[in-house]
């Protein structure tokens, strides 16, 4: 009984969440006016939870379910599509069949119909049996399709039609003189281009029972057209384009070495133009093996009739073979093997299955076997149907090294298509992709790397990517590329530096555009040089080509930093009191001297008084740390482009503390701060010139003799000692 009564309590609150008018607030607030104490309000809800995790599970529920009827749908589709498929190719070859239906059945089948064309004409019923016969033929010909003389009405008739077409057609004049030349099929189609899918022009094409006729669509004169192009059907190759929307009922024109893409106004009139364009080729191909067959028979009998007229046929044959000796001399290249017959469909399966090693090995293997062999008119035509396979082959490569293909999978995911076009003679093409693949992949790693708070950070992880890709890239590079000219390594080189550009960019927005201090300018930069070196391994320097990227990023480091110092010592000159430093502490005081120690200042001892004090100024003791400290991070930043610029700046920055102390020394008048002052000026000429002297010349590897005129003075500027103002 409570079972049921609690069934219906929860089934009665979902009803009433789930009304459309369920106001929360106003719900609780019931709720509170309600209930008895905290209990009911807990129990209320455990209740509400514990519907809340059911409706999460029958959630779970559905979704699971109808994920699994989706697999199942798609499944089913995926079968059909298949069975469609199948079903399409049963009923071409079908029609194929229908198409190829032995000529020796033809004579029969025309007696057969002028027989039923005279009887129908006795019984008054024959102007309809010759315009059903005549309307096929002209749209769609067959192989046997046009009549053999080319001098009937119907071939009157095709040439009035083309006649007329070709009228609105700009330039196409001297198509009208060649003989037997009838009008197909034509109609509108839009061309696009065929690397990048952008559609270039509207044309018409005019398809005539031995060409193609394209035509560009002229948009101020209405229904006329300019000549394009004009493309024998012997050399044209159609191939139908798999729809990938938005570009979809397009198809492929093939002729060697270009090629061409339209698109048709729907997926009906595409089937139309391929099956017309192939119905086209197929009769002029039978049409021009039937002529061939009547030009080697005697003249004014046919092959046929010849073979049993001649009663002599097996002597006037050997009489013929002895001439005709030397032309099969010439052409003794044997292409009746199986596996030289289906080449060019075994090349189709390759590419089509992506086995672009054994489509190679195929090229491969025929270019030995014709290796030193005379070219004849059969090994010409293999040669040019294997040459077209090339051509699809390497744009499949081209694009598989295109940088718009998944870059994950680092610089080895691109080592097959390169070893294939390198294999195929187009090493020049394998590397200028390869290095236009791997500089995508770089520049994707670098825009994707997160931007830290910290830039020593960021720059670790910045070097860390950049130079590993690097390597990564060299190494593959050389593995790639052993074999191959040498100009290929000039391109590395070249590729290199360009990418070092991409990273020094990323490098100094980070770096120097954040106005960062000098000293993590410094630290950054070392650990960009030590990555450099590393390249060293593979022997490969680039230490120099970032200098010559950062140089100006770094001369205006130096400059600002050596402002600020500047600025923050004309500031303590103007408040200078020249009064001993009382540090207070011991500690203090020992925290002072391991600075100076730090700062090469070994003999510090000698300028501290009794307790905590220092017998020199405070503005000379900061002025000290904060040069020295300037100098050790500038020699971390040091190469030799920038030795005036950090040479000039020290001297700059020393100048300003010496007048400062010669200027003092001038004008006070007390003689206990003028040996105060003196004191200072000793420390200075004495021990903080020499200092900075031997620290730089252990850092650059040479002296600098700015500073030993500095050090050797007694007095830099002469200053007019009636003037109350200092001169810096």
């Amino acid at each position: 009984m409570a079972m049921a009564m609690s069934d219906s309590g929860a089934s009665r609150l979902r009803r009433q969440l789930e009304s459309g008018s369920f106001d929360a607030r106003l719900y609780v607030k019931q709720l509170s006016q309600q209930s008895d104490g905290d209990r009911d309000l807990q129990e209320h809800r455990q209740r509400i939870q514990a519907l809340a995790e059911e409706t999460a599970q029958n959630l779970k529920r559905n979704v699971y379910q109808n994920y699994r009827q989706f697999i199942e749908t798609a499944r089913e589709i995926s079968y059909l599509e298949s069975e469609m498929y199948q079903l399409s190719h049963l009923l071409t070859e079908q029609k194929s069949s229908l198409e190829t239906i032995p000529l020796t059945l033809l004579p029969a089948a025309a007696a057969a119909g002028a027989a039923a064309a005279s009887g129908g004409e006795e019984g008054g019923g024959g102007a309809g049996s010759r315009d059903h016969r005549r309307g096929p033929a002209g749209l769609f010909p067959g192989p046997g399709g046009a009549p053999r003389d080319g001098a009937g009405p119907g071939e009157e008739g095709k040439q009035r039609t083309l006649t007329t077409l070709l009228e609105k057609v700009e330039g196409c004049r001297h198509l009208l003189e060649t003989p037997g030349q009838y009008l197909v099929y034509n109609g509108d189609l839009v061309e696009y281009e065929a690397d990048h899918m952008a559609q270039l022009q509207r044309v018409h094409g005019f398809l005539m029972n031995d060409c193609l006729l394209v035509a560009t669509w002229l948009p101020q004169r209405r229904g006329m057209y300019r000549y394009n192009a004009l493309y024998p059907l012997d050399g044209l190759a159609v191939v139908n384009v798999k729809d990938n929307p938005p570009m979809k009922d397009m198809f492929k024109l093939l002729m060697f070495p270009e090629s061409r893409i339209f698109q048709a106004e729907n997926a009906k009139i595409k089937r139309e133009w391929l099956e017309v364009l192939e119905a086209t080729k197929r009769a002029l191909g039978e049409k021009r093996r039937r002529e061939q067959e009547e030009a080697a028979a005697p003249r004014g009998l046919p092959p046929a009739a010849a073979k049993a007229a001649n009663p002599f046929e097996e002597e006037e044959e050997e009489e013929e073979d002895e001439p005709a000796a030397p032309e099969v001399e010439e052409e003794r290249v044997d292409l009746s093997m199986e596996w030289i017959q289906e080449l060019p469909e075994d090349l189709d399966v390759c590419i089509a299955q992506r086995d672009f090693e054994g489509a190679v090995d195929l090229l491969d293997k025929l270019n030995r076997y014709l290796e030193g062999k005379p070219s004849p008119p059969p090994v010409k035509d293999l040669r040019a149907k294997v040459e077209e396979r090339v051509r699809q082959l390497t744009e499949v490569l081209v694009f598989e090294l295109s940088p718009g293909r998944s870059l994950r999978g680092g610089p080895k995911a691109t080592r097959r298509a390169v070893s294939q076009l390198i294999r195929l003679g187009q090493g020049t093409k394998a590397c200028e992709l390869f290095l236009r693949n791997r500089a995508a992949a770089v520049h994707t790693a670098i825009r994707q790397l997160r931007i830290e708070g910290a830039t020593l950070l960021y720059i670790h992880k910045l070097c860390h990517v950049f130079f590993t890709s690097l390597l990564e890239t060299a190494r593959e590079f050389e593995t790639d590329f052993a074999g191959t000219d040498s100009g290929c390594y000039s391109a590395f080189v070249v590729w290199a530096r360009s990418a070092m550009g991409m990273f020094v960019d990323a490098f100094s927005k980070q770096v120097f555009d954040s106005k960062e201090s000098l000293s993590t300018a410094a630290e950054c930069v070392q650990v960009a040089k030590e990555h450099c070196r590393q390249l060293g391994d593979i022997g490969l320097d680039l230490t120099f080509v970032v200098h010559a990227l950062l140089v100006k990023d770094i001369q205006g480091a130096l400059h600002s930093y050596k402002d600020i110092i500047i600025e923050a010592t004309k500031h303590r000159n103007s408040e200078e009191m020249w009064r001993r430093m009382n540090l207070m502490t011991p500690e203090a005081l020992g925290k002072l001297k391991e600075e100076m120690k730090g700062c090469g200042v070994s003999d510090f001892e000698q300028y501290t008084g009794d307790d905590c004090w220092v017998n020199l100024s405070y503005t000379v003791v900061a002025f000290t740390k904060q040069t020295m400290g300037f100098l050790e991070e500038a020699l971390k930043l040091y190469f030799p482009e920038l030795h005036m610029v950090l040479l000039e700046s020290l001297v700059e920055v020393i100048l300003v503390a010496v007048q400062h102390v010669d200027y003092s020394l001038r004008c006070e008048q007390d003689p206990e701060k003028k040996a105060f002052i003196r004191q200072n000026a000793s420390f200075l000429y004495e021990t903080v010139l020499p200092v900075v002297e031997k620290r730089f010349e252990e850092g650059v590897g040479k002296p600098a003799k700015q500073l030993q005129d500095l050090r050797n003075a007694s007095r830099l500027i002469r200053v007019n000692p009636e003037s109350t103002t200092s001169v810096v």
